[in-house]
């Protein structure tokens, strides 16, 4: 057996992980009144917080939904066809759906954001195409994409799904920093594993003053 061709493998191998860092770099450059917006319906949100999506979109679902709770905005992933299949009831009049999915079309995943909007909850839609289904029926609607073909033959979400991340990165810890969640809240609720272990805490975030957001004086 011949060896492998292990200069080009490399090549190829950063090629794509550059692209990849272009398309998560991007996403600072689509943030806009959209963002602040989303904020805002985070923040006055009384109820609770569920991040839904199905596949790849599910998988950062996953990973937002736990990162904003480590960072102070309690929030759940939800399943869409679990919702489709009673885990709906869950939902009430207070809560706020953060709905993720790059084509926004996927049929169960729409149909899940508008039970969700007739039982009263508030969606926030993440999706690559804002025209799409669930960007047009969304109370806000965010659009997030990946650029630099950094989803192979754009089939595969993968840099899709990092800019998705990165973008939800960016709402928990700017929630964290209106909230004034401090290291303390962080380190008492993950006092389990290498963090857990953690004496000293790091310096608080600057804080960022909600009044603006709120209406409040």
């Amino acid at each position: 057996m011949s060896s492998l061709p292990q200069d080009r493998i490399l090549e190829d191998a950063r090629a794509m992980i550059r692209r990849e860092g272009a398309a998560t770099t991007g996403v600072a450059e689509q943030l806009d009144a959209s963002f602040v917006a989303a904020v805002s319906l985070l923040l006055g949100c009384s109820g609770k917080v569920l991040v839904a999506g199905s596949g790849t979109s599910g998988a950062v679902a996953r990973r937002m939904a736990h990162l904003l709770s480590v960072c102070g905005t309690p929030s759940l992933f939800l399943h869409p066809m679990d919702a489709l299949h009673g885990s709906l009831g869950a939902l009430s009049e207070s809560d706020v759906v953060i709905v993720i999915s790059k084509g926004g079309s996927s049929t169960e995943v729409n149909d899940f954001a508008l039970r969700a909007q007739e039982r009263g909850a508030r969606v926030l839609s993440l999706t690559a195409r804002k025209d799409s289904t669930l960007g047009r029926l969304a109370d806000v609607s965010v659009q997030v994409v990946a650029h630099h073909d950094a989803d192979p033959g754009g089939v595969i979400a993968m840099g899709t799904s990092l800019a998705v991340s990165v973008w939800g990165d960016a709402l928990a810890v700017t929630l964290m920093r209106l909230r004034g969640y401090s290291w303390a809240d962080v380190l008492f609720a993950h006092p389990a594993g290498a963090v857990g272990q953690i004496v000293e805490t790091p310096d608080e975030l600057a804080p960022l003053d909600a009044s603006a957001l709120t209406g409040e004086d």
